[in-house]
């Protein structure tokens, strides 16, 4: 019973580890088919996928576009504010 708690315990240390969130919001300049394209080669999405973000950014306001830590995501939201678009990593 010690050992489970052991293994327990270090199994919920690694899902605890923190994991960032690059969040895109909605605007009212860029169109759908900017956000897609973009999403597609910043973030490596495929077509069906980068479609699903864009419709949860315009109906919600945003959306978790990718997820990993800061050194990963930072370059990706610079290239997204290149691009005009509002980005965040949370």
């Amino acid at each position: 019973m010690i050992k489970e708690k052991k293994n327990a315990s270090k199994q919920d240390s690694v899902q605890k580890s923190p994991t960032n969130q690059l969040i895109l919001y909605n605007d009212d300049y860029h169109t759908f088919d900017f956000v897609i394209e973009s999403l597609m080669e910043v973030c490596g999405h495929d077509a069906i996928t980068a479609e699903q973000c864009t419709m949860i950014i315009h109906y919600k306001g945003k959306c978790d576009v990718k997820s990993g830590s800061k050194e990963i995501l930072r370059p990706l939201r610079n290239e997204l504010d290149n691009r005009g678009l509002i980005a965040t990593i949370e």
